[in-house]
């Protein structure tokens, strides 16, 4: 599983465009997003450009924390 943290999310919206966002990757599957910690995991069924994922959060409106 992958994991990566998210800033900006704060309610059951969020968390299901987040997933929404991370689930329509190629390659994407099975995504849980945690509200409370702001950390998404994944399953990654094929190898996913870092980056892409990245864009995907970014897109949907949030942030990529550390």
């Amino acid at each position: 599983m992958a994991s990566i943290k998210i800033k900006g999310m704060s309610c059951e919206h969020c968390v299901m465009a987040v997933t929404k966002a991370l689930g329509a990757l190629d390659g994407v599957k099975d995504v849980k997003v945690d509200l409370k910690t702001g950390i998404a995991t994944y399953e990654e069924v094929n190898t996913v450009d870092p980056k892409k994922v990245d864009a995907a959060i970014t897109k949907a409106g949030f942030k990529v924390g550390k």
